[in-house]
Order: structure tokens, then sequence, then C-alpha cells
């Protein structure tokens, strides 16, 4: 049965439209420049593997209302983990103490969504829906086939989780907005030893899709991981210094998201705190290189038919061939910035503020052949695939370590090696990259990016670049 939102809430807590616009309406009355409500019903399930036994499994259901109310530059928020009417009320009353409006400051006015919501992830039965025991039968088949890779992997963990999400924002000026939002991930991780060395990968994906979807694919996650953990088993140490470095395509566009893409969202450029404020209509990286963020690609982890203020999801051009174009946009920035909505307004759930956030965030493809790419070096890094890593927004300053990478030696792959971190400055990298391959890809549905606390599902891509004189971080000189 296809769920709707405005009359799941009306069903499940007696939200009549009315009752609802007419406490925002309330709140603008009384001197607010914007009221909205956010209101989310959750349903999510986990379950985990290891040592080749299913050790946990979870469920779980989290409700809530959450009210915002923007006076100028400055937004109140209070939220329940109770819905019913007389919540919602309270929390209105409570978001509005935010003080009478300082003699200076002028009203905001709060830019309305106009575009149509998209339809990018219609999945029926909910994710939800499917019982415990396929979900059990996966990750144990993921466990036989992963140790079937070689008799040196010797444990595997295995991790599912899937969620439905209802949510349904409201404004005083139109009709509420809703969405239906399935997500499923599945991550794989494997331990493989030989001669007293021990070593790790991981492999994993997801989207907005059926479990069904998730499960035909299982097989090359458990694969994967297993054959990265054995290229680490035989990796040497990686070396040290200044050296052209090639990224492989999809998964490491984490780092355009960390270095570049935080840098341009539209609060730290409003605050002057980002590496790229006021430097719109500027060159910030080599003309090589158009950056886009967009929201309305079909099941994907980071897609959204609408953000968490209602607005529907587009596709932002950052950088154009070099030029830095637009920010990311929540309605607040964007009123304050005096600039349009993008469709980037995220939360994490009700008990959130929403803010600018990416959605998916990659680099369009280029010209060159990936291997003419690799042949055009003759000393560097091939890195693969990434781990951890951290940012100063501010300065733009970065460290990523790399979870797979290669030696390239005279234009050919060599080596792999272990223990490689690049560093370097997210905005002064971009002026560095020389060649950008054809093949862009975007990663298979693991991302997750965090920002002020809040964590949300997002999406990386990139295709093969070249970029010279970057510090590469190693384990010997």
């Amino acid at each position: 049965m296809h769920l709707v939102p405005r009359e799941f809430f009306c069903q499940r807590y007696g939200l009549t439209e009315d009752r609802v616009t007419r406490i925002l309406e309330s709140a603008v009355a009384q001197g607010a420049d914007h009221a909205d409500c956010f209101l989310e019903f959750r349903v999510a399930q986990t379950a985990s593997l290891e040592d080749g036994v299913v050790k946990k499994a979870t469920r779980n259901v989290r409700q809530g209302v959450g009210v915002r109310i923007v006076v100028g530059p400055r937004a109140g928020y209070a939220f329940s983990d109770e819905v019913s009417l007389p919540d919602l009320e309270l929390a209105a009353r409570t978001a509005g103490y935010i003080g009478t409006r300082g003699a200076a400051e002028t009203p905001v006015s709060v830019t309305p969504a106009l575009r149509t919501p998209h339809d990018l992830y219609a999945v029926e039965p909910a994710p939800t829906d499917a019982p415990l025991s396929e979900h059990v039968a996966l990750l144990e088949r993921i466990d036989r086939v992963a140790r079937a890779a070689d008799p040196a992997i010797t444990r595997v963990q295995a991790g599912l989780t899937v969620e439905q999400r209802v949510v349904l924002v409201a404004t005083p000026g139109g009709p509420p907005v809703g969405d239906v939002r399935p997500l499923v991930h599945l991550g794989v991780t494997c331990i493989a030893e030989r001669g007293g060395v021990r070593q790790q990968g991981s492999s994993g994906g997801g989207g907005r899709f059926a479990v069904a979807e998730l499960a035909a694919r299982a097989d090359t996650f458990a694969r994967e991981a297993a054959r990265q953990a054995l290229v680490n088993l035989d990796a040497r140490p990686a070396p040290a210094g200044t050296m052209t470095v090639v990224l492989g395509p999809g998964w490491p566009g984490i780092l355009l998201h960390e270095a570049v893409g935080h840098g341009l969202e539209a609060d730290f450029n409003r605050k002057g705190t980002s590496a790229f404020s006021n430097r719109l209509g500027t060159r910030v990286a080599s003309e090589l290189c158009t950056v886009v963020d967009d929201g309305t690609l079909p099941n994907r982890r980071g897609s959204l038919n609408v953000d968490d203020e209602g607005t529907p999801t587009g596709r932002t051009v950052l950088i154009e061939r070099g030029v830095l174009r637009g920010y990311l946009q929540d309605r607040l920035n964007a009123a304050l910035l005096g600039m349009p909505l993008t469709g980037n307004g995220r939360r994490e759930s009700y008990a959130h503020v929403p803010m600018p956030r990416m959605t998916n965030t990659f680099m369009l493809a280029g010209e060159d052949d990936p291997q003419d790419i690799i042949r055009s070096v003759p000393r560097g890094l091939y890195a693969v695939s990434f781990g951890g890593g951290s940012v100063d927004i501010t300065s733009g300053r970065f460290v990523f370590s790399a979870s797979e990478a290669y030696l390239i030696e005279d234009g050919r792959l060599g080596a792999p090696v272990r223990g490689a971190s690049l560093i370097g400055n997210g905005p002064e990298v971009l002026t560095r990259i020389s060649r950008v391959g054809h093949d862009l890809a975007l990663d298979l549905g693991i991302g997750t990016c965090g920002k002020d606390g809040q964590s949300v599902p997002v999406g990386v891509g990139l295709p093969t670049i070249r970029i010279d004189g970057l510090t590469v971080g190693g384990t010997q000189a």
C-alpha cells in the first residue's frame, strides 16, 4: 500500500493540516520571519555477524516533532519525542523564546520552495518489512563467500542496516511536504593473516532501494573485502615525500567531499570561515575541474525527493571549469545571503536543526584514458580507497589515510603499499589537478557525513585524476 505522509501523520497522531498550519501562522504573526515544523517516524533494523555467528539484531522505532522559529539571523529550535498537538504547541512556544528583534536587525524573507518534488526511490514493500530470517541468511552467506576466497581469511565481520523514515515538513506559506525514505546498507570487513602478519579489507554498499537488490550484490562485497585484505597482506611500507598522486574513480571522491565540499556549504561562507568565502566568480581550481552536488540521482544513498526543509533537491554546479559558481544552501542561509535555494537543508532527525549539507557530490568526467594517466607518471602513488581522514574548514588543510594504494614506477602500477596518507590543502590541491579521466564513478553507497554532531547519508564520486606535487606521509623515507 502506497504510504502518504500527510495521511500517515493525521491518522496516527490526529494532526490535521489546518491545526499545524495555524500554530505556525501564530508564531509568524507574533513577529517571527519564518516558522516550520518537522515530523518524523522512523523504523530501523540492524543485524551483525562475527566469527560465523549472528550475535546481534535490533529493531527500534523513533518518532518526534521539531519546530523552528526564525527571527533575523537567529533561529530558535525545540523538539518533542511525543507527537501531538499539545506537544507541537509547546515546542513552538519554546522555540519562540529567542528574544525580541534587535534594533539593528531587519526582517529576513525566507524563500518558499517552488520546484516540484521528485519521485526518486519508490520502494514497496518497505525494507523493514523483510523478516529477520532473511537478514540472518544473507549474513551467513557473506561469511561463507568471504572465507572461500582464500585460506588466509581468518575472520569475517558483516553488518546489515535497513530503515524506513516517514517525514513531513509544514510551513505557514503552503501545504505540508512529505517524503517516505527507504535506506539499506551492508558492510563487510575481512581479516587476513599469514606469517604473523595481519591485515584487513572492507567493502559494502547500499542506497534507497529494496533489500533484495542489496542481497544481489552481497557476494561481490564479500569477495572485494577479502581481496583488499589479501592485497594489504602483501603490501610493503609506503614511501614518504612529495610526489605525483593518482586517485582512482569512485570512493576516492571522499577526499573531494571532505577537503572541498564542506568548504562550499553556505553557513561557513556566510560567516567567512571557509577557505572559499568571498570567492564566487574567481578561479579556485584547475580548468579541468567541474564539481557538482546532485540530490536527484535515483536510488542513491545521498539522494532525497525533498530536503529536510521541504525543498525539492536539485543539481548545483559548485565549480565550473575551475571557477567557483555557487554554495550549498538551506533556507536560512539562502535568505541571509540573498541567493537561491539549492535543496541542501538537511538534519539527522527531528531532534536536530537543519543546516546546509551535501547530498551526492562529485567531479565530472574529463577526456583522458585512465591508463594514459597512470602511464604519464614516472614515479608516484595510485590510491584506490581511503579510510579515515580529517579536514580544517577554515584553512582547507586535510589528512587522509589510504586503505589500498600502489606504487607507480615508470608509468606502471607496482607493488601495493600500506600506511600511506595524503596531506595537503583542499583549495590548493584543486589547482594541482593536471589530468582527469573519462571514467567517472560514484561510490557504492557507504558514505556518512558528520557535521556539528549530526550524521547524514551522502554519496561521493570521482573520475581518475592526477594531482601533481602532493605530500605523501608513509612509513619510510
